[in-house]
């Protein structure tokens, strides 16, 4: 067991007082993931700065859900793939989806099968795509700007789920009937 502080308002450092009462204003919680993170400006500054970008992006609700959990399952992140779960409800992603994704199933279209391989070889390949990948990604209509958006949200995840093991984050109590594991 590690000995990582999970912050609230009491106990965060000045320096990253006045993100987490953004946070908690915003949401009306603060995840254990930022209080973890409001350890490190920096880290919780770019982690809230990706998450931000990303959620922006071109994708839609449902290309977001397939990028961020593909790389949470992936990633075999107890924390994250619960609590994106619950992200998705939020955001009216249809259940089946979500649970495809949690149990490494098929995906409901041909096309949002093509952008979770895609993002599934690009975590595995650190980015090194092949020819005939990036073809297939760009057949499904999908464009260069989302190619590199995907490089985007791998890039939070990287920071939400290489933290969560690290830290052994324990699963935020809103996001419990969520649970996952490998």
């Amino acid at each position: 067991m590690n000995n990582f502080t999970i912050h609230n308002l009491d106990t965060v450092p000045e320096y990253s007082k006045a993100k987490l009462e953004q946070v908690k204003k915003q949401f009306g919680m603060i995840p254990n993931l930022l209080g973890v993170l409001s350890e490190a400006p920096g880290i919780l500054d770019g982690y809230l700065a990706l998450h931000q970008l990303f959620a922006n992006s071109s994708f839609n609700a449902e290309e977001l859900t397939v990028v961020w959990q593909t790389i949470n399952v992936e990633h075999e992140c107890t924390y994250c793939v619960p609590a994106h779960t619950g992200i998705a409800h939020s955001m009216k992603v249809d259940p089946a989806l979500t649970e495809a994704l949690r149990n490494r199933q098929v995906m409901p279209s041909e096309k949002l099968q093509v952008l979770h391989d895609t993002t599934l070889a690009m975590v595995r390949a650190r980015g090194n795509l092949t020819e005939q990948q990036m073809q297939t990604f760009f057949d499904a209509d999908y464009t260069q700007r989302q190619m590199l958006e995907i490089v985007l949200g791998l890039s939070q995840k990287v920071i939400s789920n290489y933290v969560n093991h690290i830290a052994e984050t324990p699963v935020d109590k809103v996001y419990e009937k969520f649970a996952w594991e490998k």
